[in-house]
C-alpha cells in the first residue's frame, strides 16, 4: 500500500497518528518533495506549520530506520509555485503523485479531499485537529495585575505588574526560558488564534506574528527580525466607563452634542487606549454608530462596535470604506504616522466624529503633532478637544477655537491674523496661542509662564527680531526687550550702518515688519555684557545653573545640525544661544536633536556658533 500525505496532513502530524493506529500495515509512505519545499518555505518565514510539518518529518524518518519504508518523490517546487501555493498549485502536484503511484492520499484539507476524490483518486480525508482553546499556556504567568508579558529566550520571564501609573517591571520566575519552551508557547499561541471565534491572527510576516486572542494582543518575534526569539503579550487590567474619570459629565455632553474632534493624548501606559474604550462605550450606549480603526486590533470594546483595521496595507483605503457606512463616530488607535493623521483629518473633514489615541508627553504636544501636516486654520475644524490622560487619570482637557486677532502680548493693529485658542476645559481661561508669525508656525503659552519674567511671546518676538536684524547684520547680534513695544538691538560697531540704514530706512522697514519700535545700538553699550561681544561672564565655560540650562556641543554634519542632549531623551526642551532663547524642540530615542541645514533654525544655530556663542539646552 503506497500513502502519499499532502502538507496538511503532515503538519497536522496525522502521518505517525495513522500509523500508530495501525491503519496503513506494511505500507510505503511517500513524502513529496513539494510537501517539504512547502515545510521548509515556511519555517524559513519563522512560521510554527513549518516547524510542526519538519518536526513530524523527523518523527517519519526515526521509524524508517525501524522498518518503515519512507521514500521521498517527485520535484522540488519553483519560488513563484510555492508563493502561489493557496491557488492550488502543490496540492495539484501532490494529487499528481498519488495518481501515478496509485497510492492513497491522505489529508487534513477538505478542498484537497473533495478534488481529489473528484479525479478518482482514494482519499484519506482526517478532520483538521481541534484545540482547547479556553485557554493560553502563557495565562498561567499572568495574575490580577499583569499588564504584560515578557518573554525571551535564555532569560527569565518578566513581567509589568502594577496599577495604571504605577507598573513596575519585574522578573517573575528564576528559571530562564528555553528555546523549545518559547516555539512550545508561540504554537499554541498561533493555533489557538487560527482555531478559535475568539482568536485571529493580525499580522503574520517573516519573523513577526502578531495575535489577538480574547483581551491578549500578543506578538512573536523570532531571528533575523529579532535578534533572540522572543514574546510579548499585553492586555488590560482594568475596564471603565466614562463616569468614572474627572469631567465625565461634562465631556459626556460634550460629545453627544455633535460629532467632534478629539485627541486622547498621554505617555505609554498612562492608559489612553483605557479611556478611549470608555468613550466608544458611551457612544455606543448613547445609540451613536461606532467603528474603530486599529493596527493591531486590541480594543476591548463591546459587540455593537466593529473594529476594522488596514484594508490591503492602508488605512485610507479603510477610511474610504467606513465613509460609506457612515459611522457617527471612529475611534482612531494609534495616530501616529503623517499618513494617519491625514486620514483622521479626511474623516473628521467628512463630517465624520473622530477620536484619535496619540503618544505625547504634554497635552499641547498633541496639538502641535498637527501642525504642519494640517493647515493651520483647519486645525480647530479637525480637533476642537485634546484630552491628556495621566496615571490613568484625565489631567487636562483643552478646549480649542479659531479667531482673527492680535496675538496675546502683540500691540500693532496690522498684526491682527486667524489665531487658534486653546484653552482650559475647566476654567475656560487661555492656555495657548498658535499663529504664524513671519512665515513660522508658533506655539505661544499664555497667562502664567510659572514665574519666568520672559514669557513665551517674549521669546518668540526676540528670536523674530534677532532673524530679520541678522538678514541686514553681518556680526553678532543680541537683542533685549524692554515692555511689549519696545526692543533695544546690539549689533557690532561695524553693522550699525547697514541696521539703520539711509537717514533711518532699514530700521523702519524691520519696525514696520516686526510692529515694534527697535532702538539700535553697539555691544559696548549692553550693561549686562561687560563689552564681550554679547558673551556673558556665567556662560564662559562649566556647567551653568538650572535657570540657564546645560551647555551642549553642537556637531554640524553636511545635512544636520546635532545637539546631543544626555538624559533627557523624551522630554521638550528650550534651546538658547547665550541665554538667548532660539527654538523649542522634543529629544529623540538617541538622546539628541537634529535640525536640518538650510532650515531658519538651523542657520541661527550656526550663526551662534560662528560667534563662539555658547549653546545651552534647559526644560520648557
Amino acid at each position: 500500500m503506497n500513502v502519499v500525505p499532502d502538507t496538511s496532513a503532515v503538519v497536522d502530524g496525522r502521518v505517525t497518528e495513522r500509523l500508530d493506529a495501525g491503519e496503513y500495515p506494511d505500507a510505503r509512505i511517500l513524502v513529496p518533495e513539494a510537501v517539504v519545499g512547502e515545510l521548509e518555505s515556511q519555517a524559513n518565514e519563522g512560521r510554527d506549520s513549518g516547524w510542526d510539518g519538519l518536526a513530524e518529518l523527523r518523527r517519519l524518518a526515526d521509524r524508517d530506520e525501524n522498518g518503515l519504508a519512507v521514500e521521498y518523490i517527485g520535484r522540488r517546487t519553483t519560488g513563484d509555485e510555492r508563493s502561489a501555493a493557496h491557488e492550488g498549485d502543490i496540492d495539484a502536484l501532490i494529487r499528481d503523485l498519488a495518481e501515478e503511484r496509485d497510492a492513497t492520499l491522505l489529508t487534513s484539507d477538505g478542498v484537497q479531499a473533495e478534488v481529489g476524490r473528484a479525479k478518482g483518486l482514494t482519499v484519506d480525508y482526517i478532520e483538521p485537529r481541534g484545540r482547547d482553546t479556553e485557554s493560553l499556556r502563557i495565562e498561567n504567568l499572568f495574575d490580577e495585575t499583569t499588564m504584560s508579558l515578557h518573554l525571551r529566550t535564555g532569560t527569565p520571564p518578566k513581567a509589568k505588574r502594577g496599577a495604571i501609573g504605577d507598573m513596575h517591571y519585574e522578573t517573575i520566575r528564576e528559571e530562564t526560558t528555553t528555546d523549545d519552551e518559547m516555539r512550545d508557547f508561540a504554537h499554541d499561541v498561533t493555533e489557538s488564534a487560527r482555531s478559535s471565534p475568539e482568536g485571529f491572527i493580525e499580522l503574520e510576516e517573516p519573523g513577526m506574528t502578531i495575535v489577538q486572542f480574547r483581551q491578549y494582543r500578543i506578538a512573536v518575534a523570532r531571528p533575523p527580525f529579532a535578534d533572540a526569539f522572543e514574546i510579548t503579550a499585553v492586555r488590560p487590567i482594568v475596564k471603565t466607563e466614562l463616569d468614572d474619570y474627572e469631567f465625565g459629565d461634562e465631556l459626556r455632553e460634550r460629545l453627544a452634542g455633535r460629532q467632534r474632534g478629539v485627541l486622547i493624548s498621554g505617555a505609554p501606559g498612562a492608559g489612553k487606549s483605557t479611556f478611549a474604550q470608555a468613550v466608544a462605550e458611551y457612544l455606543s450606549d448613547a445609540d451613536y454608530a461606532v467603528k474603530t480603526m486599529e493596527k493591531p486590533r486590541d480594543l476591548q470594546v463591546g459587540p455593537d462596535v466593529t473594529q476594522y483595521t488596514e484594508l490591503g496595507g492602508s488605512m485610507a483605503k479603510t477610511a474610504d470604506s467606513l465613509l460609506m457606512v457612515r459611522p457617527d463616530y471612529t475611534i482612531y488607535d494609534e495616530v501616529r504616522k503623517t499618513s494617519d493623521f491625514e486620514v483622521f483629518s479626511d474623516m473628521r473633514l467628512a463630517g465624520v466624529g473622530m477620536v484619535g489615541v496619540v503618544h505625547a508627553t504634554r497635552a499641547i504636544d498633541a496639538l502641535q503633532r498637527l501642525v504642519g501636516r494640517v493647515e493651520l486654520g483647519m486645525i480647530p475644524q479637525v480637533v476642537d478637544t485634546v484630552v491628556y490622560i495621566e496615571a490613568g487619570e484625565v489631567h487636562t482637557v483643552y478646549d480649542v477655537t479659531t479667531d482673527v486677532k492680535v496675538p496675546e502680548g502683540l500691540t500693532a493693529e496690522d498684526l491682527a491674523r486667524p489665531v487658534i485658542r486653546v484653552r482650559d476645559f475647566e476654567t475656560g481661561r487661555p492656555a495657548y496661542e498658535i499663529y504664524t508669525f513671519n512665515r513660522q508656525v508658533v506655539t505661544v503659552p499664555v497667562g502664567d509662564d510659572e514665574g519666568n519674567t520672559e514669557s513665551g511671546v517674549d521669546r518668540i518676538a526676540k528670536s523674530e527680531i534677532e532673524r530679520e536684524v541678522r538678514s541686514v547684520a553681518r556680526g553678532d547680534v543680541t537683542v533685549d526687550l524692554e515692555g511689549r513695544d519696545r526692543a533695544v538691538v546690539y549689533v557690532d560697531d561695524d553693522d550699525i550702518s547697514y541696521v539703520i540704514g539711509k537717514g533711518g530706512s532699514q530700521v523702519q522697514e524691520l519696525e514696520r515688519t516686526l510692529g515694534i519700535d527697535i532702538d539700535v545700538r553697539t555691544h559696548d553699550e549692553r550693561p549686562s555684557t561687560g563689552g564681550n561681544n554679547g558673551g556673558s561672564a556665567a556662560n564662559a565655560s562649566g556647567p551653568i545653573d538650572g535657570a540657564h540650562g546645560d551647555p551642549v556641543r553642537p556637531e554640524v554634519t553636511d545635512r544636520h545640525v546635532t545637539l546631543p542632549v544626555d538624559g533627557h531623551v523624551g522630554e521638550t526642551v528650550e534651546v538658547r544661544a547665550d541665554g538667548d532663547y532660539l527654538f523649542t524642540a522634543t529629544v529623540g530615542r538617541g538622546g539628541e536633536i537634529q535640525v536640518s541645514r538650510g532650515s531658519a533654525i538651523a542657520d541661527e544655530l550656526e550663526a551662534a556658533l560662528d560667534h563662539t556663542a555658547q549653546v545651552t539646552v534647559l526644560p520648557a
